[in-house]
């Protein structure tokens, strides 16, 4: 049995995280921003005989990271998920600076903050995990989102040489369109996207825990989108570019 702390855990691949940990007979510590939703989840795992700590936690400012960083050094955890996240659905440009700030606290700052309390504990006791969630997003240019992602990928890989040798193993999980609440929110309209490119919360779960155990640095679960993983990283920046242009509004 071990203790995860899963961040964004109210919703989407959070809250499949959550479900999946706790099946597997992990205890949880879990950091949303939504109080009712919060409770509502911890009743739902501690019926099913896990120990559930709450954490309610805005990661876009000081005090929530903070609250979610204290709970890591408190409760020595044993696995971090780093999954809160969001997007503003706007290029760059055509947002404000304030609210691109915001979410550079919250995409970046934030699991940065995260990671390093995690080290704090892990490191010294030589075992622990790390799950990044980022986006199939920060291969191809989208703006800050996708760049937000990409600094996520880029340290959690070195992370991952640095630290595996000590025992502490770091893998980010890449996933494409999940049917979730966070494509609503941004304005997707499902209809809009092939029903090719959409997989579900479960699927992109249980491919990156599975990641994790091998000690694999990037997860991109299912096949299709490891081919278009592929494709986004190696192919001629030419192509890369004119794919971006076509592509949807997932940016920040």
């Amino acid at each position: 049995m071990s203790l995860a702390l899963v961040t964004g855990a109210t919703s989407g691949i959070g809250l499949a995280f959550a479900r999946e940990l706790a099946r597997r007979g992990d205890d949880l510590v879990l950091v949303a921003r939504d109080v009712d939703r919060l409770g509502t989840l911890a009743d739902e795992l501690r019926a099913a005989g896990r120990t559930i700590h709450v954490v309610p936690a805005d990661l876009a400012t000081r005090d929530g990271v903070a609250a979610a960083t204290d709970a890591i050094r408190e409760r020595r955890i044993d696995l971090l998920v780093n999954n809160a996240g969001s997007s503003i659905g706007k290029f760059f440009g055509d947002t404000d600076v304030a609210a691109e700030d915001a979410q550079l606290d919250l995409m970046v700052k934030a699991p940065m903050d995260l990671m390093a309390a995690a080290l704090e504990v892990m490191r010294p006791r030589g075992s622990g995990r790390i799950l990044n969630v980022a986006s199939i997003a920060a291969f191809t240019p989208r703006g800050t989102y996708s760049a937000h992602k990409a600094w996520i990928v880029n340290l959690s890989q070195w992370m991952n040489i640095q630290y595996a040798r000590e025992g502490v193993v770091t893998t980010v999980l890449c996933p494409g369109f999940v049917r979730t609440e966070f494509h609503q929110r941004m304005g997707v309209d499902p209809s809009d996207v092939p029903g090719w490119m959409w997989t579900s919360a479960e699927t992109q779960v249980r491919g990156a825990l599975a990641d994790l155990e091998k000690g694999k640095p990037i997860s991109i679960p299912t096949v299709r989108y490891k081919v278009l993983g592929t494709v986004a990283r190696y192919a001629p920046a030419s192509l890369v570019a004119a794919v971006a242009k076509k592509g949807r509004k997932i940016a920040g």
